[in-house]
């Protein structure tokens, strides 16, 4: 895969994410892909139409859950404002509905929470082929390659040993543990996954700035990690 083009400059992106760690975790994230640069970071539907109103982006970084209203309506609001900057969702939701209705309104990617840089940046670099694609096309494989381009070639990137549906099953624990929290053992017993498992999932899930860390004190013996969700929808 090639690195984006940067013949007019690089792909402007507005993070718009509701939980500030969040927002700083995904900034820093598309800082780091060559072509890219971070227009601006904010937390609403509201203030991303007023970055929107100073400033002209090629893309946004659109989380779903906005505390002023869904992610979707924003959309639809600014392309009826005449803005037409494309849109990344990204989302902890996993309705197919969602995802078609954002289709329809120009979404042209969906990454589901919790992510690595990994997943991200193939994501932002196969946007970057797509809109790098010029002029006219030769025929239907040209047009069918470029479209192409959008999609990923296999399921979101993973740590070598982990899996798409123990994570999704170990950040379910882990967000339903709310601000207590969950140790490995517990989240592990949970999942039926021993706690060494347990505790590399959410391990990745702190790596990837959705959970923290903190000793569990007030046990005999030496304290054990207790993991919080730090996004909880």
């Amino acid at each position: 895969m090639t690195e984006p083009q940067q013949g007019d400059g690089p792909i402007r992106v507005l993070v718009v994410e509701d939980d500030p760690v969040a927002a700083d975790a995904h900034a820093l994230y598309v800082g780091r892909v060559p072509g890219f640069t971070v227009a601006g970071t904010v937390h609403s539907g509201g203030a991303a139409r007023r970055a929107l109103d100073r400033q002209p982006v090629d893309l946004l970084l659109l989380d779903l859950y906005l505390p002023d209203g869904h992610g979707l309506q924003l959309v639809r609001s600014l392309r009826a404002a005449g803005h037409t900057a494309d849109v990344i969702a990204v989302t902890s939701a996993r309705d197919l509905a969602v995802v078609r209705e954002g289709v329809s309104l120009g979404v042209v990617q969906h990454v589901l929470k919790p992510f690595t840089f990994t997943t991200l940046r193939d994501r932002l670099v196969r946007y970057a082929e797509f809109r790098g694609a010029a002029g006219e096309a030769s025929g239907q494989d040209e047009v069918d390659r470029a479209i192409a381009s959008l999609r990923a070639p296999q399921p979101a990137d993973l740590p070598k040993g982990l899996s798409g549906p123990t994570l999704e099953a170990v950040t379910r624990v882990l967000r339903e543990s709310g601000p207590r929290g969950v140790t490995a053992s517990a989240a592990g017993e949970a999942v039926g996954i021993s706690r060494i498992t347990s505790r590399r999932y959410l391990e990745h899930l702190v790596g990837a700035g959705r959970a923290e860390r903190s000793p569990q004190y007030g046990q005999i013996g030496r304290p054990e990690l207790c993991y919080r969700w730090l996004t909880p929808r």
